[in-house]
Formats: C-alpha cells, structure tokens, sequence
C-alpha cells in the first residue's frame, strides 16, 4: 500500500479546500514568525525581558511548541539510526543498549549543564546557541522511549516476513523502508506520543538555563510556568495550565490522531477489525483538493527521490556496488571516516571520564557511600511507583487498545493526561502536603508516579492495538473465558510492549526523581532523602563533584536493574512472547 495517495479528487473547488490553504498558509507564517525570534542577538550578561502577562501565552506557548517539535524531529531521527544500528549489529547491540539505559537516566540537568557551554560558543552573540541547549534538553526527554520501542520492534519481526524478504532479495536500505519501519510504524507512533507528552514535563527545566552563575529564561509556556511557582502567582499558573491544555489538545487533535488513523494500515492481520480509528481532520484532509495536490506533486516525489537516493548511496553489499569502484572508494572513505570519528569519541570520552574521576576522587568513600545509600532510598519509590502503575494500566490500557470505539473516545483524554506536565501539579500538591503535614518520604511516590506510569499505559494500550484480528476471532471460536483469553492470547500478545513500558517507565523515574524528590513552593522545601534530592541540591549550589557523583552512581542502579531484570525479561519477550 502506498504511503501517500496521488489520487486528486475530482469535486470542485469549495470553502473545505480554502480553509485548508488559510489555515497551511498560516501555519507557515506561524513558523517564520516564531523562529525569527530565536537568532536575536544575546549575551550571557544580558537578561531577556519576559512578560507576567496571560495575553502573552500565546506566543510563549507557540515559541515551546516549535522548540518541542524540532526536538522531536532530532529524536526520530535519532530512533531510526540508533535503533537499527543496534537492531543489527550484535557486537553493537551489546554496547549501545546499556549505553542507552545510562543515557536514559542521566537527568536533564546533567545534560544542560554540559552542553549549555559548548553551544553558546557555538554562536556567540546569537539567542541560537541557547535555544539549540533547550531543544537538546528536549531532545533528552523524548528520544530514549521512541528508541528502545523501535528496538524493540525490529527484534521481534516475525521469521516469515524475514524470509519474505530474504526471498525477494531486498537490500538493506529496500528492507528498512518496505519493512521495518512499516512493521514497527503502530508502536512507534504510540510511543512518539509518549515521549512529546513526556518533553513537556521538563519543558520549564529546558527554558530556565543557568550558566556561568546566571539564569536564562527563554520565553516560553515553561519559563512562564517556572516564574509563578518562584513568585507564588496562582492565577498566571491557572493561566498557564488552561494555555497548556489547549495547546496539548490542539496537538492532538490536528497532528497525532490523524498520524494514529494513518498508521493503521500498517497492521498486520489477515481480517479486517471490525471497527477502525478515525479523525475528522484526516478524513477533511483526504477530501481537500489541495492537500492532494501537495501529496501528488510534493510529497510522493520527494519520497521517490529519498527512497533513490538511498538505494543508491547506502553501501548494502549488492552485487552492483561492488562491481563499481566509485561506490569502493566511497565505502573506503566512509571506514576511514567513522573510524577517525570514533576514534575522536574515545578520546574525548576518556579525557572526560579522567576529569569525572577526579571529581569522584575528591568526594572521599564515606560520601560516595552515601550515594549509594540514597539510591536505594530512590530506587524503593521507583519500584513502588512502577508496580503502582502496573496495577492500573495493563487492564485500562488493554480495554483502550481492544476497542477502536474506545480508542478514539479515550486517546485524546489519556493524551491530555499524559502530556501535562505533572510538576504544574506540584504547587498545588505542595500546599496539600503543608496543609496536612503528609510525610514527604512517602509522599514524594505520588509526584513520581505522576510522570511515569504513562509510559506503560502508552505501551500497553500500542500492544494491544497490535493484536492481530484474527487471532481474536479465535479466542471467541474456541469460547475461552476470560481468565483463558488474558492467559493464552493478551498477557502474551502485550508483553514485549509492557516490558518495553516498564524498562522507559523506571528509566524516566530516576530522571524524574531530580524534581519529584524536592519540591519548592515559596520559601517552603520539601526533601525526601535520594539521589534525585541529592543532585537537585547539587545544582543548585554549582558543586560539579556532588553532581558527578550523584549521576554516577544512579548509572549504577540503572545498568544493574537492566542486566538483572529487564534483559532477562526483554529477551523473554523476543524468544517466547512475540508473533510469529
């Protein structure tokens, strides 16, 4: 089936087809407008002016939404890299994947604090610099989950499209884009939303930057959002919350349940369901004439034009390529190439990893065996949060994702409930438990359940909607009960998704831990004892050793949590648990 019709519909022009050129028009001007205003000139020493006023929201949540998508651009394109390298490389796989998990942990923080330097000297005087940390910032919070659940995808292929392929003698790059990326198109768009909702939750830790003993606030919804909670202004949060809901609400509607509708065709059944998603604005889209137009004369050229171009370029070891010495010499220059890049990599890396040691060496063994002690203190929450999580989204998440009916009535709620940043929620959280002197220990479990049981809601709900048609015309033909059905044919259809769920679910615990374990609300703190505290308590005072330290060491959970628990069950789910 193509990816984009070229069929133009034969009505006449109307008032659908105007409203569609207005609203693609505006849309571009929109972006113009919007990104003008991120290459202003700027200096470290300077303040940007940002207004308290609501009337401003518009433009402040216009500059974050632009800031979201370009981070999301970089994350898919990361995913696809990334998780076919490792997909198919064994030697790969067993260095980039626990890489993966550590990159995972490593809190955003940790992040800004290093690059923050390195891009504002990469455009000095320009806003450029500072805008490229947030979106990189972003960027770490939206790409690990759309990584490992294309992973996922493509070491679960079935065998017989695997021989398909082999039979139809299809090149690496032919493979990648007839099936890879098709078999895993469902989960990965279920998991992209996952992750720009999640991009949201360190939206207002992305546009307040420090550097150099300054702060810089980009303006945005999440700068906006960051000022009232310092200053303790209800009504400009409530503003910013409405603002915020409108907005994900927007997305939603007008770009990803449109891409949900879409990405059906890529199911894999031998019946067709019975009921499928829909979206008014994908059904108004496949009416307009001008969208059609831009499908036939744009979009399916270009696709052509990339899918040639790969064809060609990609060294995929066919017989031509290795007939032609031109494409030798660029196979040559291209070894020579990535073997001088990684040999930068290590280089850097080690000089880096020195420098941290020092710092390690300086903190002294008793305070780095307080370290380790607060990670425990951290890891219990996550494993109560997780398990927390567990209970309510695999049965909700396997009654959305079983009934198209459902689907669409709960996707832009459970979209809505995903994508709000949880730490709007802190304030008014913070002042409950002052009010009722709640146990900050215990009570932290609540603020880190909040931004990370959806990861396994998105997942399961992506597994169960990949739940082949006819597969559950047999569970009806053999008349299994219902204890039978979960047994035989749900909990096993989801499970590599649910692992998927839980591995981004953890992971993005301990990244949410620097927030959910100290709260501010005016000159009141709340700290629960762990490793996020700790770090959160390090950035604040500028102490590098304590931040190494802490980032270390909550590594060390994470790769010990991957290889004793979730590799084992990940390669349960590819061995026992995926359809074949």
């Amino acid at each position: 089936m193509a990816v984009f019709s070229s069929h133009i519909p034969t009505r006449r022009f109307g008032l659908l087809d105007l409203a569609v050129i207005i609203f693609v028009f505006s849309l571009l001007y929109s972006l113009v407008r919007l990104s003008s205003g991120m290459a202003v000139p700027f200096s470290p020493e300077t303040q940007l002016d940002l207004s308290s006023n609501p009337a401003d929201l518009p433009y402040y949540a216009g500059r974050s939404l632009l800031r979201m998508f370009l981070a999301y651009g970089a994350s898919l394109l990361f995913t696809l890299l990334y998780g076919s390298l490792a997909a198919k490389n064994r030697l790969a796989e067993k260095v980039l994947i626990p890489l993966l998990d550590i990159l995972q942990s490593i809190p955003v923080l940790g992040f800004l604090s290093v690059t923050i330097t390195m891009f504002i000297g990469m455009f000095p005087g320009s806003l450029l610099g500072v805008e490229l940390a947030s979106i990189f910032a972003i960027f770490t919070g939206q790409c690990w989950n759309m990584t490992f659940s294309f992973y996922h995808s493509l070491t679960t292929l079935p065998k017989d499209l695997k021989e398909a392929a082999t039979m139809l003698r299809l090149n690496p790059w032919q493979r990648f884009i007839r099936l890879e990326v098709p078999f895993s198109m469902i989960g990965l768009v279920w998991n992209s939303m996952m992750s720009f909702g999640g991009g949201w939750f360190f939206l207002a830790a992305s546009e307040t930057i420090t550097v150099l003993n300054s702060s810089i606030q980009l303006p945005g919804i999440g700068s906006f959002m960051a000022a009232a909670i310092t200053n303790g202004d209800m009504t400009a949060l409530v503003y910013a919350m409405v603002t915020m809901v409108l907005m994900i609400v927007a997305v939603d509607q007008l770009f990803w349940r449109p891409i949900v509708v879409w990405s059906q065709k890529f199911k894999m059944e031998r019946t067709a369901a019975k009921e499928v998603p829909s979206s008014f604005v994908y059904d108004l889209l496949q009416r307009a004439i001008f969208i059609a137009w831009l499908r036939k004369y744009l979009l399916t050229p270009l696709c052509s034009v990339i899918y040639s171009y790969g064809s060609r370029f990609v060294a995929f070891g066919g017989h031509t390529v290795r007939q032609a010495g031109r494409f030798k010499l660029f196979s040559v220059l291209r070894s020579a190439f990535a073997y001088a890049l990684a040999l930068g990599a290590v280089y850097y890396v080690v000089q880096e990893a020195y420098a941290g040691y020092q710092m390690l060496a300086s903190l002294g063994t008793e305070e780095l065996g307080n370290l380790f002690v607060f990670g425990l203190y951290t890891l219990g929450r996550i494993i109560i949060a997780t398990l927390f999580g567990l209970l309510w989204t695999v049965p909700v998440g396997v009654w959305i994702g079983t009934n198209p009916r459902l689907t669409k009535l709960f996707q832009p709620l459970v979209q809505i409930a995903a994508s709000f940043p949880a730490n709007m929620l802190y304030p008014f959280i913070a002042v409950f438990y002052l009010r009722h002197e709640v146990n900050f220990e215990y009570g932290s479990i609540a603020l880190m359940a909040l931004g990370t049981q959806w990861y396994i809601l998105f997942n399961v709900i992506a597994g169960a909607t990949t739940i082949p048609n006819d597969l559950k015309e047999a569970a009806v033909l053999f008349k299994l009960s219902s204890r039978q059905r979960w047994k035989k044919l749900i909990l096993p259809a989801i499970f590599p998704s649910l692992i998927t769920g839980c591995i981004t679910a953890t992971g993005g615990a301990w990244n949410a831990s620097i927030i959910s374990e100290l709260l501010t609300w005016k000159e009141n703190q709340l700290v629960a004892t762990g490793i996020g505290s700790y770090i959160s308590q390090a950035t604040a005072s500028g102490d590098w050793p304590a931040i190494i330290g802490g980032i270390v060491v909550m590594c060390v959970f994470v790769i010990l949590m991957n290889r004793l628990l979730w590799r084992r069950l990940f390669q349960l789910s590819e061995t026992k648990y995926h359809l074949n």
